[in-house]
């Protein structure tokens, strides 16, 4: 199930930010970030996935007006289980579908990112250019989905 991710929520966003940490750079203990996603929250742009149980499997932030995927990571223990399926349909449902949708992530080659680059393609971005090295030092690009003439 996919729902807002809400201000009782952080907790468990920074403990999702914190098993990521290795390959995105440090987050849960940075105030800039604990005030980003305080923002996002509360502008209703943040939905989270929840397993069976109600435990919060990963976590989808969007910048609307850039028309962007800002953060999206799935718990280790929660990944293949289509969490990561249903918080990207959502953006595209939420993010406006007659404009380019952009994401930063892994570039091509990177073992940890496969997973990642194979869920954007499989909803139709594409890399268009390079981004440069993540502040956990890994290669990034930036993917880009079209509009759809269904969409559109």
């Amino acid at each position: 199930m996919v729902r807002m991710v809400t201000l009782e929520d952080i907790p468990a966003w920074l403990e999702l930010a914190r098993e990521v940490e290795p390959l995105f750079g440090p987050m849960a203990d940075s105030e800039e970030f604990r005030s980003g996603i305080r923002q996002v929250i509360l502008e209703g742009s943040a939905f989270c996935g929840e397993t069976e149980d109600g435990t919060i499997g990963g976590i989808i932030a969007l910048n609307r007006p850039g028309n962007e995927i800002a953060w999206l990571a799935v718990s280790s223990a929660c990944r293949g289980r289509g969490i990561g399926r249903l918080l990207m349909e959502t953006a595209v449902r939420e993010l406006d579908p007659a404009a380019d949708i952009l994401v930063q992530t892994f570039a091509g080659g990177i073992p940890s990112g496969a997973n990642a680059r194979a869920l954007f393609t499989g909803f139709g971005f594409a890399d268009v250019e390079a981004a440069g090295k993540n502040p956990a030092g890994i290669d990034t690009v930036i993917m880009k989905r079209r509009p759809r003439a269904s969409e559109g």
